[in-house]
């Protein structure tokens, strides 16, 4: 006698419903910044496009934005919150090693008993969440999915490093993710190349900082061959999640990529040829380098400006620490 188990399908197609976001609650100018790292206001707005950077109270975590911008998402969707069963959240800076930020979440906005779980990929985390919301709710795993990237690198920078100290911003952005008669999502593109994984790295481990090995440790970065391998490398897979998704730069409404530096950006929409009616999303002007959260974060505010780009096409790719990347396009909600 054979046994044929169950398994689960779900809808055909899936969607974003809505974004929400929060911001650090403190506006930091170039000027404050650039003394320990002998620098100019000028150098960094050449450099990276950056003219301010949000960053949080010190008692201000990743939890606090993530649920923030969660509920905002959840509020803006019309989805209830009971009827969410996934939280996914993408962070590098939950302040502490578990429990996860996502099951704090998840019963802050009231949708307990959802499954929930942190995620690790650093800048690409967000991109890594929708891909991963997709796949649950399209295999029948999950009706309604909340994805945050949610981060508070203020916490783990060190303000006389010249390489990343001025980057960096705190910020949360969410999604909510369920079923649709058409397709939203288009398929991922994602991979890691760990063999260049110090790139951008941590200087220390949490065990080296208990042992009085190293000081408290911070993320680093080697600037020009990140640049180098973000402007030629991540083009190529912007490239091939356009044609996994059937669609044309042309198509395009949007571009909304991780916001690491506006030269990148820049780079990236001359290389991919992108025509003069396409929004480049700018949130790093005054955001700053959210890492998982930059992409909902641009996202929202493109939205917020550019209300007329709800239903169009947006490219979004993310790409950073762990040399970690994901691409998708996506209708805008």
């Amino acid at each position: 006698m054979s046994i044929t188990l169950n398994q689960p399908t779900g809808p055909a197609h899936t969607r974003i419903y809505a974004y929400g976001a929060a911001r650090g609650e403190n506006v930091v100018p170039n000027d404050d910044l650039v003394g320990p790292i002998d620098s100019s206001d000028e150098w960094i707005r050449q450099r990276t496009g950056i003219v301010t950077r949000v960053r949080a109270n010190h008692d201000t975590t990743a939890i606090e934005l993530a649920t923030a911008a969660a509920r905002e998402a959840v509020e803006r969707s019309g989805i209830a919150p009971e009827q969410i069963d996934a939280v996914i959240i993408a962070t590098i800076s939950n302040p502490k090693q578990t429990p996860s930020v996502s099951a704090i979440v998840a019963d802050r906005i009231g949708a307990n008993p959802a499954a929930a779980y942190d995620l690790n990929a650093a800048c690409a985390g967000f991109a890594y969440g929708v891909a991963q919301a997709d796949a649950l709710i399209r295999g029948g795993v999950a009706h309604y999915a909340v994805v945050v990237g949610a981060e508070k690198l203020s916490d783990i920078v060190d303000p006389t490093d010249r390489s990343i100290s001025f980057l960096l911003g705190d910020g949360a952005g969410a999604v909510v993710v369920g079923p649709s008669d058409t397709p939203g999502i288009g398929p991922t593109v994602w991979g890691s190349d760990g063999s260049k994984a110090e790139l951008v790295a941590m200087n220390a481990t949490l065990t080296e900082f208990r042992d009085g090995k190293a000081p408290w440790p911070t993320i680093r970065q080697e600037g020009p061959s990140v640049f180098r391998w973000a402007v030629w490398e991540m083009v190529k897979v912007a490239r091939r999640a356009l044609e996994a998704a059937g669609v044309t730069p042309d198509d395009l409404t949007a571009f909304i990529p991780h916001q690491a530096n506006m030269r990148i950006v820049d780079e990236f929409a001359k290389q991919l040829k992108l025509p003069p009616s396409v929004i480049i999303a700018n949130d790093i002007e005054t955001t700053g380098n959210t890492s998982a959260a930059s992409i909902p974060l641009a996202a929202h505010r493109l939205l917020g400006e550019h209300p007329e780009a709800s239903g169009g096409l947006a490219l979004q790719i993310g790409f950073g620490a762990g040399l970690v990347y994901g691409a998708q396009v996506v209708v805008l909600p």
